[in-house]
């Protein structure tokens, strides 16, 4: 149908990352464009998806409304964008919507315990013992995060080093599941959730989303081991070249949580 936003054949998964889900959301060929207006219209409460006036759904069939007149105004904005073909990755407001619609709102306390696993080896909490300017970097922006954790969250951190595992405390474990719980809607858990797995950090993701780190602050931290190695050793073109899309990534998955909170 004409109206899937974009169409799937395994439109009856219901994957549960909303990274895998927006994959999966893109198709090798892309459809020629079939409408000629998209708009976002308020209807009980949400902010419907339309094509031409015609309700769009996901790849599961489901109707795309969102909470906020900013989401469902930048979801418009990504199809009118379109020009002779739906290019899906060119839209990744719409895959991150769709993810969180078909593979996140039937799975939130899932997908929050992945992001509270992740804070039980997270990035910012394993330090190098040495070179010590790759140590000094590393404290230089780990440990404000770490330290706004605690003062804002209640999450006090154990530090590790090297690669050796290092349990953390339940209670803070259980102070950063209960600020993951606060996020009711699948929109803004499954950019959170994204933001998490790309920076391999829930303190950088949930820092950032609540102001403390700007989009390129939290990006930096999560590269700080990266960055070193490439002075030392220099750049990899490849590996520049992956970590530009993924960066792409994760400032789409900022753009969604924002504008899934806006006004709410």
């Amino acid at each position: 149908m004409q109206d899937d936003i974009i169409r799937d054949e395994s439109a009856g998964a219901e994957p549960r990352d909303p990274r895998k889900a927006a994959q999966g959301a893109m198709r090798p060929a892309p459809a020629k464009r079939f409408f000629e207006t998209a708009a976002s219209e308020e209807g009980d409460g949400v902010f419907v998806l339309t094509l031409d006036g015609r309700p769009a759904r996901t790849p599961a069939r489901r109707p795309v409304a969102v909470p906020t007149r900013a989401l469902g105004d930048a979801l418009a904005a990504e199809w009118q964008a379109q020009e002779t073909v739906i290019d899906p990755a060119a839209m990744p407001v719409t895959r991150l919507v769709n993810s969180a619609l078909d593979g996140v709102a039937d799975g939130m306390q899932e997908v929050a315990e992945d992001i509270v696993r992740y804070a039980g080896s997270d990035l910012v909490v394993y330090r190098a013992g040495e070179p010590e300017r790759l140590a000094a970097e590393q404290a230089a922006s780990w440990d404000p995060i770490l330290a706004w954790a605690d003062d804002a969250l209640g999450a006090r951190l154990t530090l590790g080093e090297g690669i050796t595992f290092v349990a953390q405390p339940e209670a803070a474990l259980s102070a950063l599941r209960a600020r993951v719980a606060q996020e009711t809607s699948p929109f803004g858990l499954a950019a959170l959730h994204v933001m998490t797995t790309l920076t391999g950090s829930a303190l950088i993701a949930l820092a950032h989303a609540e102001g403390r780190l700007t989009a390129a602050e939290a990006w930096a931290a999560a590269h700080v081991d990266e960055r070193f190695q490439e002075r030392v050793w220099g750049e990899d073109e490849a590996a520049l070249q992956r970590r530009t899309e993924r960066e792409a990534d994760f400032r789409a998955a900022s753009r969604v949580y924002a504008l899934a909170h806006d006004a709410l």
